[in-house]
């Protein structure tokens, strides 16, 4: 894609995210709970959103709103909340910082309005003779995954917004935990870009740094960062303690939906990848047997 094709992309997404912005904004405006009310925004953003993928043919505009929308929400909260203090400070930082960097790796792999994500394509495919495309896309692929990242945010109101205790050793548990896994993320999308570039590793298994104790180091960060938020949230608040449905939910999306789509894509296209199966841990990393 020539790179003024690519700037012209860009510029839509741009647009597309200021319009569901500004609507979020005007739903914002309804007087109700704060948790109410960003959620019904969330929502309202999403369908605009998905109003432009389906006029562009293409669901992956979608894709960099599961980052965008996050420190919104928490930024909006912390505004909402009555007093500012360092634990506050730290989920604000620490969820922005997650938030570029996984927005800054999807710029930097997305080619354009005519690139959509396999996952979708194949998607498409499957439920062409049972369900309308845009059914799948409104509430498969966008509303779904904003109500899992809302539910999964939730833990973060106490900590920005309703704590009823001090600092903590919790917060920092929950500082290290998260700190640690926007860095394994960060740390396994480097790995596995400096692999995926090297022509000699055409179709091979990447086999490197965390990728050799884990088949998704990323998702295992990614993972990660809702725990440290729940950790900030039960530090807040012990109340708060059911919010623990947020990363159960993540949990149960990557180790049942990601994984598993993720390995059946690679035991068909790269040899030996049903061995790498039996040797890597799927998440959770355990120690390699030595080869014989």
């Amino acid at each position: 894609m020539s790179p003024s094709a690519r700037t012209a992309a860009f510029a839509v997404v741009i647009g597309v995210y200021a319009a569901a912005g500004l609507a979020a904004l005007a739903v914002a405006q309804i007087r109700l709970h704060p948790l109410t009310v960003t959620l019904l925004a969330d929502v309202a953003a999403t369908l605009v959103v998905f109003a432009a993928s389906a006029v562009a043919g293409n669901a992956s505009l979608y894709d960099p709103y599961w980052s965008v929308a996050p420190p919104i929400v928490v930024i909006a909260w912390a505004f909402a909340g009555h007093s500012a203090g360092a634990r506050q400070a730290a989920v604000v930082v620490l969820v922005l910082a997650w938030a570029v960097r996984l927005t800054g790796n999807w710029a930097g792999s997305w080619r354009g309005l005519r690139h959509e994500d396999w996952r979708y394509v194949d998607l498409r495919r499957q439920t062409a003779d049972r369900l309308p495309w845009w059914v799948v896309n409104l509430f498969g692929i966008q509303l779904m995954p904003t109500l899992v990242v809302y539910v999964g945010l939730l833990s973060a109101w106490p900590a920005v917004a309703a704590a009823t205790r001090p600092l903590n050793w919790l917060d920092v548990v929950a500082t290290g935990v998260t700190a640690s896994a926007v860095a394994v993320e960060a740390l396994a999308d480097r790995q596995l870009h400096r692999f995926a570039a090297d022509p000699a590793n055409r179709e091979r298994i990447a086999d490197v740094g965390l990728w050799r104790w884990s088949r998704h180091p990323n998702y295992v960060g990614e993972i990660g960062l809702w725990i440290g938020l729940w950790l900030f949230g039960l530090a807040a608040a012990p109340s708060w303690w059911w919010t623990v449905v947020g990363p159960l939910a993540m949990v149960a999306l990557f180790a049942f939906v990601s994984v598993p789509l993720m390995d059946k894509r690679s035991l068909e296209r790269r040899p030996g990848y049903a061995e790498h199966m039996r040797r890597v841990a799927p998440l959770i990393p355990w120690p390699r047997p030595a080869k014989t």
